[in-house]
């Protein structure tokens, strides 16, 4: 398995494998335009024939505050360090990018508790994030997405 970035020409494979995701109401549905435009934010990790098969995205609020998204490990390779290698990677690159913090919304929060991420308040979330991205979600207003912070 290898960890890499994301190029524009793995944005149909990212897709395909977020589907079941996006389906299930885990992950939020993004256009491939969106995810297009936020190429470089995505991490991939792949088999040695290069089939992506788990990503996720930091997506960058503030110039303090960056937000892990989209964690989602093919079903076939769940509980194999996967989804962990993916959040290394994304933890630092929050740190290369000078980040203090970055938080995540999760239904499943014990990788991230694992990594030192701490419960908050979502009442507590940027309203960026609330307008732009929970607004959008099949489970608003009723969300029981754990929200976690990790200082960097």
């Amino acid at each position: 398995m290898k960890v890499t970035g994301a190029t524009l020409k793995d944005i149909e494979q990212i897709q395909r494998l977020l589907k079941s995701g996006i389906d299930d109401g885990a992950i939020l549905f993004r256009s491939d335009d969106v995810v297009a435009t936020n190429i470089r934010s995505y991490i991939t990790v792949r088999t040695s024939k290069g089939t992506i098969i788990g990503v996720t995205a930091l997506h960058i609020h503030t110039k303090e505050l960056g937000e892990v998204r989209s964690l989602f490990v093919d079903s076939d390779y769940r509980n194999q360090g996967v989804a962990h290698k993916l959040l290394l990677k994304a933890i630092d690159n929050g740190k290369e990018l000078g980040l203090k913090q970055i938080l995540t919304l999760t239904y499943r929060d014990s990788l991230f508790k694992r990594l030192d991420f701490k419960e908050i308040e979502k009442s507590s979330l940027p309203n960026s994030k609330i307008w732009a991205d929970c607004m959008s979600c099949k489970h608003f207003p009723v969300c029981d997405e754990v929200a976690l912070l990790k200082e960097i």
